[in-house]
């Protein structure tokens, strides 16, 4: 077992929010014991008050709970750009698993687990987010590729004449990854890793799925072709991206 880090303070804050107490202290206690800072919530309430009084770097969010809908809060923790989510549940089937995605959860796992397997989920999830930009990547609010306009903050897409252009947030986080990765090949691991955390080979055609949806809203507004296939490699933002 891994010894506690020892400047709790420092450490990053984990909420794990499910209405079953038994499970929630076993997941508390053992992530405690691995150096984490925890904190509880039993419903959704719980959960948003948790959020706005502490910040939380991470959220293991249960699916189903009385008097809370999982999958919404889900949905607006991403759209208002909240801590990354692993949802918890017992529906294991491979439609919940992309519906969980689809709605915006950063990982999804299925009851019963390993607690190392949640462990190292949660590890991968607070690498990438604490890891920092590297100095080659575009930073900012506003960018700019093609003629397009893409404002992070707000999930704002426009295309070169100004038309608000929807986009789901699986959508959302594919297009930002390239935007982050202008003019490189990014392979379906990496682009699951942007919408869900660690890939896994049964969302392959789900990327696949994602990527042609995002492609269609984008030439169906313009003849410039943006996002190319590289064979046997992956996909491809061809367009230099400018910070705004």
């Amino acid at each position: 077992m891994d010894a506690p880090l020892r400047d709790m303070d420092l450490q990053p804050l984990i909420l794990v929010v499910d209405d079953d107490p038994d499970l929630r202290r076993l997941i508390t206690a053992f992530l405690y014991e691995h150096g984490y800072r925890v904190a509880e919530a039993g419903n959704v309430d719980e959960m948003w008050q948790a959020v706005a009084q502490q910040a939380p770097d991470l959220i293991i969010l249960d699916v189903m709970m009385p008097g809370g809908d999982g999958l919404t809060a889900v949905s607006r923790l991403a759209s208002e750009l909240g801590p990354p989510v692993i949802m918890l549940s017992a529906l294991g089937s491979e439609t919940d698993r992309i519906i969980g995605l689809e709605v915006g959860a950063d990982d999804y796992v299925v009851k019963p687990c390993n607690p190392r397997e949640l462990l190292a989920r949660v590890r991968s999830r607070l690498r990438r987010r604490g890891s920092g930009e590297p100095a080659t990547r575009p930073t900012g609010r506003l960018f700019e590729f093609g003629g397009w306009r893409l404002d992070v903050f707000r999930c704002d897409l426009r295309d070169p004449t100004g038309i608000l252009i929807d986009l789901s947030n699986a959508e959302f986080w594919l297009l930002r990854s390239f935007i982050e990765n202008p003019q490189q090949v990014l392979s379906r691991d990496q682009l699951l890793d942007s919408v869900q955390g660690r890939g896994r080979e049964v969302y392959d055609r789900a990327v696949d799925s994602q990527i042609s949806r995002l492609r269609r809203k984008l030439n169906g507004r313009t003849s410039v072709e943006l996002i190319r296939t590289v064979r046997k490699g992956g996909y491809m933002l061809v367009h230099k991206v400018t910070p705004l």
